[in-house]
């Protein structure tokens, strides 16, 4: 919630009637879309004056008989602060003060599920009828395909690239430079309990604003297989943590694909040690600072030897909470990119600058609560400070 509490809904077998996935709106509201055999949306708090509920025939639309493929509907709020929707194949803009859909975006190419970049990314995913193919026992090879869809543009086409490693049930981490980690996943079969196969172990990073055909690298590959139930976070170090994996109904450590309690941390390119003389420390403000929007804010960093303008920019990034495959509340704003950035000021090995940017100007864009604001010089991020915006 914008003032850091959490706010857990629904959950299993008992919650079933209360499963739902939520996201922040503007106005410190909380909508809550979707669920199982729930086609509707509701508000915390509730609306004064009303049953709660509303219809989103869209959900409806998106599912198929006896098959769970939009519990989680992938929600984000659009700069004009209406809601990017996406389940299935398909994908709506609805304004959810109004009650109405404003625009109907076109099924991804294929009919298949996968990621979306926004720029919306969406990558991976199963080809059409896999859910049922891995239920007799035929895991059908994964979608190597990632679908990028421009939501502003007047005639939104979607964009498909292809990854080197297919993968389904895969988990996508913004990082603090603007780049995508894709981790985790099965290579065929379907996301749902013990219907995946092959561990993809290898991550990939997407670099969003690469030529075409050359945005995907191969990293580093783990040795323990991250199934269904398998989480992801960015730290305010620029690591991720990776944790679980549980596609047994109960914990069960002999399975084909064992329950698994333990974290490991992948850490990206950017925090190899010869990026050290590349990498800021932020001196000012300190972490747990509250901003405002629409506000000049002054951060004060050091690094070794001198500042190319074009190399630098501010990010926040916003905490999320993943399951299923899927981060709620993600979002990632640049707030300058050599924005104003003072003399040098000289201290010892390293010299201090100061970098001026503008805070988002509209709750549209940042919604209130807290963030991770990170320096990012050539790619190489800082440890990022927490702010708080209201």
């Amino acid at each position: 919630m914008p003032d850091g509490s959490l706010l857990q809904t629904g959950g299993f077998n008992d919650g079933d009637q209360n499963a739902r996935v939520f996201k922040p709106c503007t106005d410190n509201n909380v909508i809550i879309i979707g669920g199982t055999g729930q086609f509707n949306y509701e508000f915390y708090p509730k609306t004064v004056g009303a049953d709660g509920l509303y219809d989103l025939p869209f959900l409806y639309e998106t599912s198929d008989p006896r098959i769970e493929n939009n519990l989680y509907p992938f929600v984000f709020l659009n700069v004009d602060g209406n809601l990017f929707i996406f389940a299935n194949n398909r994908a709506i803009l609805f304004d959810y003060i109004n009650r109405v859909v404003i625009r109907n975006y076109p099924a991804i190419p294929g009919g298949d599920n996968v990621n979306i970049t926004a720029d919306v990314v969406v990558c991976g995913g199963a080809p059409i009828g896999s859910f049922t193919n891995s239920s007799n026992g035929d895991f059908v090879g994964a979608l190597n395909t990632c679908g990028r869809i421009r939501i502003t543009d007047p005639d939104p086409q979607w964009v498909m690239e292809t990854m080197p490693l297919a993968r389904v049930m895969g988990d996508m981490v913004l990082l603090p430079n603007g780049n995508v980690l894709i981790v985790n996943a099965a290579s065929a079969g379907v996301s749902g309990w013990d219907l995946g196969r092959d561990p993809v172990l290898s991550p990939i990073v997407y670099r969003p604003n690469n030529p075409f055909g050359s945005r995907f690298e191969i990293q580093a590959s783990s040795t323990r297989p991250r199934m269904y139930h398998s989480t992801t976070i960015l730290l305010r170090d620029g690591r991720v943590v990776v944790s679980g994996s549980n596609p047994n109904a109960y914990n069960n450590f002999s399975s084909r694909f064992p329950t698994d309690l333990t974290m490991e941390a992948f850490s990206p390119e950017y925090l190899d040690f010869q990026s050290e003389n590349l990498r800021p420390i932020i001196v000012s403000p300190a972490s747990h600072t509250m901003i405002g929007y629409g506000q000049q804010l002054c951060i004060t960093f050091t690094i070794a030897g001198k500042v190319n303008k074009d190399l630098l920019m501010v990010t926040m990034v916003r905490p999320t909470f993943t399951t299923h495959s899927f981060s709620m509340n993600q979002i990632l704003l640049i707030l300058g990119s050599g924005n104003e950035i003072g003399a040098s000021l000289g201290h010892r090995r390293r010299s201090t600058y100061e970098v001026r940017v503008m805070t988002p100007g509209l709750n549209i864009l940042a919604p209130p609560g807290y963030y991770l604001l990170f320096v990012v010089y050539g790619e190489v991020p800082s440890q990022g400070i927490w702010v708080q915006i209201m």
